[in-house]
């Protein structure tokens, strides 16, 4: 299993954007181009949001 953070408040605004909610997500890693990738707290599940300017 991965190793998540918790999202930070721009995170958490984009997580939002994106029609998830918060605090049901980890965020793994964020990419220079701005791209995120999520892990799921219960499922275990990775999901991948698109950067803003694409």
């Amino acid at each position: 299993m991965r190793n998540g953070r918790k999202p930070t408040i721009k995170q958490k605004i984009r997580l939002g954007q994106a029609g998830l909610a918060p605090e049901n997500w980890l965020v793994v890693r964020q990419k220079p181009d701005g791209e995120l990738i999520i892990l799921h707290k219960r499922t275990n599940m990775i999901r991948v949001v698109p950067s803003l300017g694409q």
